[in-house]
C-alpha cells in the first residue's frame, strides 16, 4: 500500500497526496453486508442544528463489520480487499467454510486467498482472532475487546497497533498506540498484526472541496468571532483572544478532563505520553 503524489496540472492537485488503491481487489461491496446510512447534517430530531460544521458530503453505504469474530474454529478465506468510506482502514471480505460471509478490518499483510481463523485454538498468525490468554507475549495486536464478547473497541484505525507486553493473573498488560499501558481481561479477544493502510497518515486532501465530499463544512475559529459568540472573540484588530478555551468556556490546552474517580483508572498502569 503506497501513496500517489499527483502532477500539479490544477491548483487542487498541486498539494494532493492520496493513497494508492493497488491493494483493493473489488469495487462493489457484498450486497448482503451493506445497509443504508442516513446523515443528520448536525440536526437533532426537531431540526435544530446541535453540531456545527457538519453537512453535505457524498452518499455512503454502511458495511457491516464483524468486530466480534464469534465463528470459532471455522476457517475463512479472504475473498477480496475493499475500500470502506466509513473508516480509514481497508476491509477484507471473508467466505467461511460453512457458507457465511463477513467483513473484517484488513490487517497489514493480509492477502486475497489467505485463510484466517478465530477462537482459542487458532494459531497466532496475521488476521487470526483469539483470546489474549492464548497470544504469545510481545505480539503486535489490534481490534482489542474491553469486555469478553463485547466486540473490538480499541486499535481499529489505519496503521494502528498495540503490543501485548505481559500478563498479570487474569489480566493482559497492553501498550496502546498512544503510549498508555493498561490492563485488559485475558479472556478478551484481539486480532494478530497491525491495521493496514498505514500510509493514510501521509495523505493530504489538496483542496477544501475534498473536505466537503467527506461531509465537513467550513470551520471558523473562535478568535474571529464576536464576544457574544465565543470567549476568545472581540478586540480591536487581530487580537490574540486570551487563554485558549472552548465556546463553552473550558480551557482547551492542558486542562485535565478525565473524571478523577473514573472506575477504569485502576486498570491504567501508565498514562499516555503528553
Amino acid at each position: 500500500m503506497g501513496i500517489r503524489k499527483l502532477k500539479p496540472t490544477t491548483p487542487g492537485l498541486r498539494h494532493k497526496v492520496i493513497g494508492a488503491f493497488d491493494k483493493i481487489t473489488a469495487s462493489v461491496p457484498e450486497k448482503s453486508l451493506v445497509v443504508g446510512k442516513k446523515s443528520s447534517g448536525g440536526r437533532n430530531n426537531t431540526g435544530k442544528m446541535t453540531v456545527r460544521y457538519i453537512g453535505g458530503g457524498h452518499k455512503q453505504k454502511y458495511r457491516l463489520i464483524d468486530f466480534k469474530r464469534t465463528k470459532d474454529g471455522i476457517p475463512a478465506t479472504v475473498k477480496s480487499i475493499e475500500y470502506d468510506p466509513n473508516r480509514t482502514s481497508r476491509i477484507a471480505l471473508l467466505y467461511y467454510a460453512d457458507g457465511a460471509k463477513s467483513y473484517i478490518v484488513a490487517p497489514n499483510g493480509l492477502e486475497v486467498g489467505q485463510t484466517v481463523m478465530s477462537g482459542k485454538d487458532a494459531a497466532p498468525e496475521i488476521g487470526n482472532s483469539l483470546p489474549m490468554q492464548n497470544i504469545p507475549v510481545g505480539t503486535i495486536i489490534h481490534n482489542i475487546e474491553l469486555r469478553p464478547g463485547q466486540g473490538a473497541k480499541l486499535v481499529r484505525s489505519a496503521g494502528a497497533f498495540a503490543q501485548l507486553t505481559s500478563r498479570e493473573g487474569t489480566y493482559a498488560v497492553i501498550k496502546m498506540p498512544s503510549g498508555e499501558i493498561r490492563k485488559v481481561l485475558s479472556a478478551c479477544k484481539a486480532t494478530i498484526g497491525s491495521v493496514g493502510n498505514s500510509d493514510h497518515a501521509l495523505e493530504k486532501s489538496g483542496k477544501a472541496g475534498r473536505s466537503r465530499w467527506l461531509g465537513r463544512r467550513p470551520h471558523n475559529r473562535g478568535v474571529v468571532m464576536n464576544p457574544v459568540d465565543h470567549p476568545m472573540g472581540g478586540g480591536e484588530g487581530r487580537a490574540s483572544g486570551g487563554h485558549p478555551r472552548s465556546r463553552t468556556g473550558l480551557y482547551a490546552k492542558g486542562l485535565k478532563t478525565r473524571a478523577p474517580k473514573k472506575h477504569s483508572s485502576k486498570y491504567i498502569i501508565e498514562r499516555r505520553k503528553k
